[in-house]
């Protein structure tokens, strides 16, 4: 609606985990990094967590894009599954043929195992990348953590990506997953972004959508926007998207303090945990 207005290509504050707006501040560049590292170096586990918002599934999907032709990778978004539907899933993803016939875990395992073997033999890697795993059941996470079982006597035969919401350390620690835990030699935990990076993200994303020099947003209103934010990415896109679409109806191009007052205002406080800015 808006778009036409500033003259953007496209929404530029969308939610959705868009790799292409992926915005490397200094800890997501690390954090990706770290995963590509675990992967290359074929460490088994890696673990990457944080709150809600802050960038865990569009690095994820940044990593996909990323890595080059000799890795296999499935990806499970749906973490609401039993060890034989995670099982099943996996080799879906990576579209192997278990055969006709009753998917027991037995065979789901033994067809996986021969496919990790033939593409070790052909130097391919295989990732398994987990997103919103703090939603896995403790037996199919323990599943998860047999899957490491699969190796040679010198190399993990598929890297696992655990990605998850800051709980999944706590559950990590509960004696029933400290083997899972122990096993976990690369981590990550994001943290919101600081007042800078707010600024520059909010750039980074305009540039992309083809909006630089095009939409200006005041002193004033990036100081409301982290603010209200916390520097959380997904509540700054949510605060920036409502923000133009006032500006449009106003017709204006310039995001001052009064329009974030106002976007927020419709947002409601609520979602901003009632914090009022003070001067």
């Amino acid at each position: 609606m808006y778009t036409t207005h500033f003259g953007l290509k496209e929404n530029p504050f969308n939610l959705s985990p868009d790799p292409r707006y992926l915005f490397l501040s200094p800890q997501h560049e690390e954090a990706l990094n770290s995963l590509i590292y675990g992967i290359t170096e074929r460490k088994g586990f890696i673990l990457v967590t944080g709150d809600i918002g802050t960038g865990k599934t569009t690095i994820c999907r940044a990593l996909l894009a990323d890595l080059d032709g000799s890795v296999d990778s499935a990806l499970i978004f749906n973490s609401a599954l039993s060890d034989i539907e995670l099982l099943a899933t996996v080799n879906q993803e990576l579209g192997i043929s278990v055969g006709p016939g009753r998917k027991s875990k037995k065979r789901c395992i033994d067809a996986l195992n021969k496919y990790l073997l033939r593409q070790f033999s052909r130097n391919r890697n295989v990732v398994l990348l987990i997103d919103e795993a703090q939603n896995l059941a403790p037996g199919t996470l323990e599943q998860v953590r047999m899957l490491s079982n699969l190796e040679t006597v010198e190399e993990k035969l598929m890297q696992i990506v655990l990605i998850g919401q800051s709980e999944l350390q706590d559950m990590l620690k509960t004696p029933s997953l400290r083997q899972l835990n122990e096993r976990i030699t690369v981590r990550f935990h994001l943290q919101a972004l600081n007042e800078k990076s707010v600024k520059s993200y909010i750039r980074h994303r305009l540039i992309v959508a083809d909006g630089e020099n095009k939409v200006a947003f005041t002193w004033g209103a990036h100081k409301l926007i982290y603010h209200y934010s916390l520097g959380n990415p997904r509540r700054v896109n949510a605060i920036c998207d409502r923000a133009l679409l006032i500006a449009y109806t106003k017709n204006r191009f310039k995001i001052d303090a009064w329009i974030i007052r106002m976007a927020i205002k419709d947002i409601g406080m609520s979602y901003f945990s009632g914090r009022k800015y003070g001067h």
